[in-house]
């Protein structure tokens, strides 16, 4: 197991930190600007546009992309790290055409779509034209486990009529969003993970309504959001339908691995440039005659968050390279060890720069506030910690089974 960086990800790590050295970190504070300047805060801030178009003329664009369908070739081993480096801003996924549900959507069309399906939505997601959205979870049950899902997609002729209603559906405020992948039942009597099914749904289809926004520890995530949307009796050709009836929970378990990568490294390169902060602040400040760095506590902050953030990203490059060597369903429980250990420690990391920062550390003074909100929402994106320890007891359990 080879945990040196190839020679391609090395270059791309060079122009990705450039680039975020020198346009990302000060555009947060021009984005913010834009943003409460507007007319409202889910109109786009120009400085995004701007900044997607250098990088795109930078060729660090789409980098997600599985190894046949990107430019750089690249495995999960090596886009681990690029997404690193993007996690240290919120805005920056998106810059480079990077940014969830996006990168999993546009997965799910590559593996799952048909000709006309990508031609449609597919190419403008590539090129970073629109936005889309993917609505799974619901409110009425507990959506952890997948195949509660009550929304229904039934046949009616060439249609699907599609009822029921969504929430956490990321994107689902923004204007951009034209296309959402609904996951609901087309056949309740059906095996338990043979009853699900996913449609595509067009943003402007009657009978869809985005109920409200919905916050995040009190950030909206303006302008992308995140939605409460109902469906009422909204209607799809029958061609809307992702692989065919019945295969839902297949799509969302194929959508799920890579994502977690990305989710996993993004969180590291928060918890990256927390830890630079809070070095930075400790190095600055006084207290009780000397500085914050000499005190012994703020050293153990330090020392215990550096080995955290080692440990988090073995981890997650030992799952990437399983994935890449093997499949997915291989580094299953690898995928829900870094899924339960990472939002965790990168949530840890961060509330020690917080405390170095004092009061300045909970507010808009710096990044720690959102990206702390970011980390503890990770521990229930893609299924709660509680239920990925379950899994990971289970898969660790049978290798002592039967003896």
């Amino acid at each position: 197991m080879d945990f040196n960086y190839s020679e391609k990800t090395k270059e791309l790590q060079a122009k990705l930190t450039g680039f975020m050295d020198e346009y990302v970190y000060e555009a947060e504070i021009i984005y913010e600007q834009q943003l409460n300047e507007g007319e409202s805060r889910w109109n786009i801030p120009p400085i995004i546009d701007e900044l997607k178009e250098k990088a795109r003329k930078q060729g660090l664009w789409n980098l997600f992309l599985p190894e046949a369908h990107n430019p750089y070739g690249l495995t999960n081993q090596e886009y681990a790290p690029l997404a690193e480096i993007m996690g240290r801003s919120l805005i920056a996924p998106e810059i480079f055409n990077c940014n969830a549900p996006d990168t999993g959507n546009m997965e799910v069309f590559l593996k799952y779509g048909t000709e006309e399906q990508k031609n449609e939505w597919l190419k403008p997601l590539l090129d970073g034209k629109i936005r889309s959205a993917f609505a799974m979870t619901e409110p009425d049950v507990a959506s952890s486990d997948a195949t509660n899902i009550e929304c229904s997609i039934e046949r009616d002729g060439d249609e699907y009529i599609i009822n029921g209603r969504k929430w956490w559906t990321t994107n689902g405020v923004d204007p951009r969003t034209k296309i959402i992948i609904v996951m609901g039942k087309t056949e309740p009597e059906a095996d338990r993970h043979k009853q699900q099914s996913m449609v595509l749904v067009p943003m402007d289809t009657p009978g869809v309504k985005m109920e409200r926004p919905l916050s995040i520890y009190g950030y909206d995530h303006a302008p992308t959001g995140h939605a409460e949307i109902s469906f009422n009796n909204v209607r799809v050709p029958v061609e809307n339908i992702l692989l065919g009836e019945g295969r839902g929970f297949e799509i969302a378990q194929g959508r799920l691995g890579p994502g977690r990568v990305h989710h996993c490294m993004r969180a590291i390169g928060a918890a990256e440039r927390a830890l630079e902060l809070m070095c930075k602040r400790a190095e600055s400040r006084e207290t009780f005659g000397k500085k914050l760095s000499e005190q012994g506590v703020i050293r153990e902050y330090i020392a215990d968050s550096r080995i955290d953030i080692e440990q988090a990203r073995l981890l997650t490059l030992k799952t990437a390279f399983i994935m890449d060597e093997q499949d997915n369903k291989a580094a299953r429980k690898e995928i829900a060890m870094i899924k339960v250990a990472v939002p965790k420690m990168c949530q840890e990391v961060i509330d020690r720069a917080v405390q170095v920062h004092g009061a300045g550390g909970v507010s808009q003074v710096t990044p720690l506030a959102e990206h702390w909100a970011n980390a503890r929402t990770l521990r229930l994106v893609d299924g709660p910690d509680e239920v990925h320890r379950r899994d990971i007891g289970r898969l660790e359990l049978r290798q002592y089974q039967g003896k």
